[in-house]
């Protein structure tokens, strides 16, 4: 094993050979290496090096391509489909704000209805897809809608809050062409930059009203509610209806007629989904949201057939225990009753019923006279 000495005897080769090669005034810098050698050496510089190391790497420039992939940017200029970097920091605190199962149920249920009821609509094959449910900032979307556009601004009559169902401008020809008879294997015509008309207008509100009833359909299973159009707007400035820092929920609706379609994307505010909110989180139990009408018959059915104890109680008094203990047989208690009085008929010590003692058949009977209210309820 090496001893101290030739440690020494290294480092001097080592300052020797840095001097031969580098020439002019190198007795400097022949020390700083060797001074360096024998802190390493030591082992009491073990951080400097590592430290001179960052320092060079801080003065290195980042070239396009690294700037990009810190701000998880892809080479399109838009953010990639991981959302890493800077903006996954930016956006961890909104984008997955809730996930909510039941929301895809009622969207699937759309996706039926709509594409029965557009075909009604334009006697045409339609064919209506769920491209993604996503959850975005309001105003995120409202900057990245592809113009020209139309909103169209609902209101939720029952929770009392709005919602946002745009149609791109593809949709926009389509179904105008649909409409007015256009030839089919022809594809929509599309002339940009002018407004859109009247007509046009009035022919796409047409189909709003449409996918509004049918996503008040698609709701009622879980909550009723009613979807109505309030307005139409072309400038997205126009559709604010929440804080553009919202979180809102995103559905993208792909609508195909044969060679001709388009887009519809519905935007509904987390903070209209509040009130439905608990009913939203819970886990998918099919079609029917969980309810199973045939065990709700059964159950009805059995619960009438069902044999129930009632007991006639002609009054109550109170006594002193050791009275009630010195009873024997052939002792006398007195009822604060009379003959024509009600008497009280009880399942448990739930009251139902008050009606008179009589006789039918030989028999004792009570008619009863009237209903006595239950817990929680009032009487008239």
């Amino acid at each position: 094993m090496a001893g101290p000495d030739t440690d020494e005897t290294d480092q001097d080769a080592l300052a020797a050979e840095w001097e031969a090669e580098s020439g002019g005034d190198q007795d400097a810098m022949a020390d700083e290496w060797a001074a360096m050698m024998d802190e390493d050496g030591d082992g009491d510089g073990e951080g400097e090096a590592p430290q001179a190391g960052i320092a060079g790497a801080s003065n290195r420039v980042l070239n396009q391509d690294e700037i990009d992939s810190l701000l998880g940017f892809d080479g399109a200029g838009g953010a990639d489909g991981d959302n890493t970097g800077i903006m996954a920091l930016v956006n961890s605190a909104m984008v997955n704000y809730e996930r909510l199962p039941m929301l895809e149920v009622v969207f699937d249920r759309l996706v039926r209805m709509m594409s029965t009821s557009l075909r009604n609509f334009t006697s045409d094959n339609v064919e209506v897809s769920l491209d993604q449910i996503t959850s975005i900032r309001f105003g995120d979307y409202l900057n990245s809608i592809p113009l020209p556009a139309m909103l169209s601004v609902f209101k939720a009559e029952e929770w009392d809050n709005y919602g946002l169902l745009v149609v791109d401008s593809a949709m926009i020809y389509s179904i105008v062409d649909v409409l007015l008879g256009g030839r089919r294997g022809t594809a929509a015509m599309r002339i940009e930059g002018r407004p859109y008309t009247t007509i046009e207008r009035n022919l796409v509100e047409r189909l709003v009203h449409v996918v509004l009833a049918d996503l008040s359909a698609a709701f009622d299973p879980l909550s009723p509610v009613t979807f109505r159009f309030d307005r139409l707007e072309t400038n997205p400035r126009f559709a604010t209806i929440v804080r553009p820092g919202n979180a809102a929920m995103l559905a993208k609706l792909r609508i195909d007629m044969e060679d001709r379609g388009g887009r519809l994307e519905l935007m509904i505010p987390y903070a209209t989904l509040e009130p439905v909110r608990e009913l939203l989180l819970q886990m998918f139990m099919g079609e029917k949201f969980g309810r199973d009408s045939i065990w709700e018959n059964h159950l009805a059915t059995q619960l009438w057939q069902t044999d129930v104890t009632i007991s006639a109680v002609l009054d109550e008094v109170a006594l002193k225990l050791r009275d009630v203990i010195n009873w024997k047989v052939g002792s006398r208690l007195m009822l604060n009753t009379q003959p024509e009085g009600l008497v009280e008929l009880r399942c448990g010590d739930q009251n139902m019923f008050n009606g008179r003692m009589g006789q039918r058949k030989g028999s004792i009977a009570v008619l009863i006279e009237q209903d006595t209210p239950r817990q929680g309820e009032h009487s008239l």
